[in-house]
């Protein structure tokens, strides 16, 4: 592949004098290219609810999500995936991140570890992928041979996979179930795909982590209802989120927290007049699902 012809390796006219302006210039410059990145983002929408819609499914029959790049692209998957256990209280095995060149790629360059198709293939069969499992492939060129590597080999076992890029008809989404690519064109710094394009890829996994997590049940109404309270400002948010989920005052929540344990636990007993081991039974039976649980518990009682 010639690189030279990817949007995301041309030159952006917008900047190209971007090294004799003014600091403030300079700035506006690139605040205008950022702007339009939600825009290629929202292009995009049907493919990446078709891909929440994928991975919830398989999620729900005992899968995981993977989630492979290299550089800018896998420290952001790295990234969505270790925030997913302390916002949803999912093990950390759920959602997992793998960068070329390993975890100490994340804070220094590993740019050769990209090249190798094989690497890619025996970092995702050294995770224990499986054909249950979903793997998502990061790369904005949507032609990094270490990516491309892991997708074959996912494929061959028959597991789901899903690219992300930034590039339209790429090398990844031909080999993928479904192709995400948000086009964010020519780069501020010509070929810094760490600027739009990352913001771009930062974009989706928020929407992917999210979403799934919303369809799995460890969201109520907008509240983060799965959250753990393992620091001061955790605990006062645990504890707003009763308040806000039940119409009880603060302390009232506070006192509810430490009874139930867990969010979710207080706001069953609280709204449905229940002891701890009672709540978490209805919690239990409704696979976590807290509205779940009170929605039948209207329905009976109407």
């Amino acid at each position: 592949m010639d690189l030279a012809t990817l949007p995301t390796e041309a030159r952006n006219p917008a900047s190209e004098h971007i090294d004799q302006l003014p600091t403030l210039d300079m700035l506006r410059i690139i605040n205008e290219a950022d702007a339009t990145v939600a825009a290629a983002v929202a292009t995009e929408l049907p493919n990446i609810a078709k891909a929440v819609d994928a991975i919830a499914a398989r999620l729900e029959h005992g899968g995981r999500l993977f989630y492979m790049g290299a550089g800018t692209s896998g420290r952001l998957g790295v990234l969505d995936a270790s925030e997913c256990p302390p916002t949803f209280s999912v093990p950390p095995t759920l959602v997992r991140g793998i960068i070329a060149g390993g975890d100490s790629a994340l804070r220094t360059s590993s740019e050769r570890s990209e090249d190798s198709p094989e690497q890619g293939s025996r970092d995702l069969i050294a995770a224990d992928f499986t054909k249950q499992d979903t793997l998502v492939g990061i790369a904005a060129s949507g032609r990094t041979p270490y990516v491309l590597g892991a997708l074959a080999h996912a494929r061959s076992i028959g597991a789901f996979t899903i690219s992300l890029t930034c590039v339209p008809n790429s090398q990844m989404a031909a080999v993928s179930d479904i192709a995400i690519a948000p086009v964010t064109g020519p780069e501020v710094l010509t070929g810094s795909t760490r600027l739009k394009a990352g913001t771009a890829t930062k974009l989706v996994l928020n929407m992917l982590s999210t979403g799934i997590m919303i369809k799995a049940g460890a969201v109520y109404s907008n509240l983060m209802v799965n959250v753990q309270p393992t620091n001061a400002k955790l605990v006062d948010r645990a504890q707003r989120i009763i308040a806000a989920a039940t119409g009880v005052d603060q302390p009232t929540a506070a006192h509810l927290l430490e009874q139930a344990g867990s969010v979710k636990t207080a706001i069953v007993m609280q709204k449905l007049s229940l002891s701890r081991s009672a709540a978490e039974a209805k919690l239990l039976a409704a696979h976590g699902r807290l509205a779940a649980v009170l929605a039948a518990t209207e329905a009976t009682s109407s």
